[in-house]
């Protein structure tokens, strides 16, 4: 199980095979070093996010996020993921997350995410670019794993998925229980109380079944639930 909890949060590639004619990858100059991956092509047309030299590095930015099962208040932490909070309000600015779905619901005892930022649904899709990972280093050890090498992502959690070492999009997950994982997706912010009320009740319609798992543990949520639109809040 704990093998099938580690694999759970992957966002794979698109699939696409580049032709000779396309150009070669393209990398930004600054610290994050955004990487346009033309193997896995944008599942929405984005540009590459902006790569200052001095990333902001300190603050917290307020997003809003309805979504057709309630309100996803959440709040990025800069200091914590200076390039990953970058990207994500990048890719919020252009729109991409609007009207997407959440594609997958985990129930394990030590798995409980939901993990949402793919436009075609599937997690096969990406923003078209890849950047560095941010890893946490201050997450206590988990209770369930006696040899310490998985870390308690604790429920409230926003993490990034991703298909390996430095291969972060656009596809996250909300921690909705304490979770056991090792320390391998960078933790960028927090959900908003009124969020949390949101996930309970997306996890308690449980995952659809299929023919050959009745009662899964993994899958697509029944309660469908589609990010309506991701936007900066306005503060007063």
């Amino acid at each position: 199980m704990t093998a099938l909890a580690a694999a759970a949060l992957v966002a794979s590639g698109g699939g696409t095979t580049a032709s000779a004619s396309e150009a070669p990858p393209r990398t930004t100059h600054g610290p994050c070093q955004y990487t346009r991956t033309p193997d896995e092509p944008a599942a929405r047309p984005v540009p590459l996010p902006r790569d200052p030299r001095h990333t902001p590095g300190h603050g917290t930015v307020d997003m809003a996020v309805p979504t057709s099962q309630g309100p996803l208040p959440l709040r990025l932490d800069r200091a914590k993921a200076p390039c990953t909070v970058q990207s994500f309000v990048h890719l919020a600015r252009h729109r991409f997350y609007d009207r997407t779905v959440c594609h997958r619901l985990t129930a394990y005892p030590t798995l409980k995410v939901l993990q949402c930022g793919d436009p075609t649904g599937t997690g096969e899709g990406g923003p078209g670019y890849k950047y560095k990972d941010e890893l946490p280093v201050d997450l206590p050890p988990a209770p369930s794993d006696p040899t310490g090498a998985r870390r308690l992502y604790g429920r409230g959690l926003l993490a990034m998925a991703n298909a390996g070492p430095d291969t972060n999009g656009s596809q996250f997950f909300v921690v909705y229980g304490d979770s056991a994982l090792r320390p391998n997706y960078t933790v960028f912010g927090t959900v908003g109380t009124a969020g949390l009320k949101t996930l309970d009740k997306i996890a308690a319609g449980g995952i659809e079944p299929t023919a050959q798992d009745p009662a899964p543990v993994d899958g697509t949520p029944v309660l469908r639930t589609e990010l309506l639109s991701v936007r900066p809040s306005c503060r007063p």
